[in-house]
C-alpha cells in the first residue's frame, strides 16, 4: 500500500515521495522575468523535502497574465532566467515542474494585496482582456472581455505550444496546463462563460474543443517521456454538480486519450456565486471519483495541509499525489514535520544533508 512517503513514477520521472508543492502565484515579477525573490523562494521550498515543486502560473503571452507582476514564458529571455529556477529545484532534490497559463477575462488585475480587482481601464498598466464570450466574471472583476476571434484562438493555442517548448528547453521535467479557476481554458468549457454559436461553443463537446486542441498541440512538442498534466475545475458547486462532474470526467477521459498523464483536480471558480463546502480534504472524494472513472492518476491541493489527512488520502487511493501549498509557505520543511507526525524512523532523512546532520545528531532533552 502506498503512503505519503512512497515513491511515485510517472513516465520517466520518479518522485521520491507523494508530496508535491502546487503552483502558488507570487506576483513579484516585472515584465514576466524571474528575480531574486523567485530564486530564494523556490530554492527554499525545494530544500524542504517534497518530491515535486511546480512553479507558479506562468503566462504564455503578455495579455495572459493575471497581474502585471506574474511570471511569463512568451520570450527566450524569460525562459533563460527560468532555467536557473529549474536548476535550483533539481539540485535540491525535487523534480522541477511549471504551470503555463492564460488568465482570460480574469487578467489585467491588481495584485491581491493591492485590491485583487481589475485595474481601471484608463490606468496605463491595464490591457484588453479576452475570453470565449463578452461576459464579465463579476464581483471584483467587472470588466467585459473581448470575444475572441478564431484567429485569436489559434494564436493563443500557438502561445501555449511555444511556452511548452521553452519550458522543456529551460530544464523543466513536469508540465502542467492551467485549465482551471475560471481562466481562459476553463471559461471556454463552462456554459456560464461561453455563449458562442460557432465550433467553440454550444454543446459541451464544442465548448471543450479549445482544451482538446491545446492539449493535443502541446503534446506534440512536449517529450513523451515526461509528464504532461493539467489542473482543471471538475465541479463548480453551483447547483449543477452532478452534471458538471459527469461532463468533466468524460472530458478527462478524452484528454487521457490525447496524451494527458495526470490531473490536478480542482474547482471551476468560473462564477462568483457558488456554495463551496470548504473544509479539510473536501475535494478528496471528488478526486477519487475522477481517478476511478477516468482511470488517470490524480492530485488535489485543497485542504491536505495536515500530514495525517494527506497520508490517508494517498493510502485510501483518493490521491496519487498530495499537493501541499500554503502549509509549505508556513513551514518550508513541512515534509520533515509530516515524517515526525506520521512516526517515520529518522525523519530528518527527508531534508538536505546539512539540515539532517544537525537534526539527527543532537537530541535536546525535553523539560519533562
Amino acid at each position: 500500500m502506498a503512503d505519503l512517503f512512497s515513491s511515485f513514477k510517472l513516465k520517466d520521472i520518479s518522485l521520491k515521495n507523494r508530496i508535491a508543492i502546487p503552483p502558488m502565484c507570487q506576483y513579484m515579477a516585472d515584465d514576466g522575468l524571474v528575480n531574486d525573490w523567485h530564486k530564494a523562494h523556490y530554492a527554499t521550498l525545494a530544500r524542504g523535502g517534497s518530491g515535486l515543486v511546480i512553479v507558479e502560473a506562468t503566462a504564455v503571452s503578455p495579455e495572459g497574465r493575471i497581474t502585471p507582476h506574474c511570471l511569463g514564458l512568451w520570450n527566450d529571455e524569460q525562459a533563460e532566467q527560468l532555467r536557473e529556477i529549474a536548476e535550483l529545484i533539481k539540485s535540491a532534490g525535487a523534480t522541477p515542474g511549471i504551470q503555463i497559463a492564460h488568465a482570460g477575462r480574469k487578467a489585467s488585475a491588481n495584485v491581491p494585496w493591492e485590491g485583487d480587482d481589475h485595474i481601471p481601464e484608463h490606468d496605463s498598466r491595464a490591457w484588453q482582456t479576452i475570453a470565449p464570450s463578452a461576459i464579465e466574471f463579476g464581483a471584483e472583476l467587472p470588466r467585459v472581455p473581448k470575444e475572441m476571434s478564431i484567429d485569436e484562438i489559434k494564436r493563443v493555442q500557438h502561445d501555449f505550444v511555444q511556452a511548452a517548448r521553452r519550458a522543456y528547453e529551460a530544464g523543466f521535467e513536469w508540465l502542467e496546463l492551467h485549465f482551471a479557476h475560471g481562466y481562459l481554458a476553463q471559461s471556454f468549457t463552462s456554459s456560464h462563460s461561453n455563449l458562442r454559436t460557432d465550433e467553440y461553443g454550444g454543446s459541451y463537446g464544442n465548448r471543450a474543443r479549445f482544451s482538446r486542441e491545446t492539449l493535443s498541440a502541446v503534446r506534440e512538442v512536449w517529450p513523451e517521456i515526461l509528464p504532461l498534466t493539467a489542473r482543471f475545475g471538475v465541479i463548480e458547486f453551483d447547483g449543477n454538480d452532478e452534471e458538471t462532474l459527469s461532463e468533466s470526467i468524460q472530458l478527462v477521459k478524452e484528454w487521457r486519450q490525447l496524451g494527458l498523464d495526470m490531473l490536478s483536480v480542482s474547482v471551476g471558480f468560473t462564477i462568483p456565486d457558488t456554495n463551496i463546502p470548504w473544509g479539510p480534504a473536501f475535494m478528496a472524494p471528488i478526486a477519487q471519483r475522477v481517478r476511478n472513472e477516468a482511470e488517470i492518476p490524480v492530485s488535489s491541493a485543497w485542504g491536505f495541509g495536515t500530514p495525517k489527512l494527506a497520508d490517508q488520502a494517498v493510502r485510501n487511493e483518493q490521491l496519487d499525489l498530495a499537493m501541499i501549498g500554503r502549509a509549505h509557505l508556513e513551514n518550508p520543511n513541512w515534509p520533515y514535520q509530516a515524517a515526525k507526525e506520521l512516526g517515520k524512523d529518522q525523519p530528518a532523512w527527508v531534508l538536505p544533508a546539512p539540515y539532517a546532520h544537525w537534526l539527527s545528531r543532537y537530541k535536546i532533552p525535553s523539560d519533562n
